[in-house]
């Protein structure tokens, strides 16, 4: 249904370590990038799926209430590390990963970006 999401940042150059270091236990890797993007996506995937960007209309990047970007994890151990490795790069925790009460393999964790972007990584198989 997505076709691409986008994630503003006021920062590449701190957003680009974070990124790397939190999408690659999800399978994701850095695909391209220039002075204004960074863009993401999976290894047997032609397209960047998601981008870090800063604001076309050069205004500050803000974050926006009840805005979430979800990615999908092949097992818990990649929630897991998505997660520690978001708090070993600047993140900040928004709720340690375990099973939440969505249904009965919803396995999840949720940090915020450098910018303040929340993020979770979500297993739903049953490991």
């Amino acid at each position: 249904m997505l076709l691409y999401v986008t994630i503003g940042s006021n920062d590449l150059a701190c957003a680009e370590p974070f990124y790397d270091a939190i999408l690659a236990p999800l399978g994701l890797k850095r695909r391209k990038q220039d002075d204004v993007e960074i863009g993401y996506g999976a290894e047997d995937d032609s397209r960047c799926r998601l981008w870090v960007v800063m604001p076309h209309n050069r205004m500050i990047a803000t974050i926006g209430n009840g805005s979430m970007v979800a990615l999908e994890a092949e097992s818990r151990a990649a929630v897991d590390a998505f997660y520690e490795a978001a708090l070993a790069n600047g993140g900040t925790d928004e709720g340690a990963p375990g099973l939440r009460p969505f249904h009965a393999h919803f396995y999840a964790a949720y940090v915020r970006d450098l910018d303040g972007n929340k993020l979770s990584a979500v297993c739903e198989r049953p490991e």
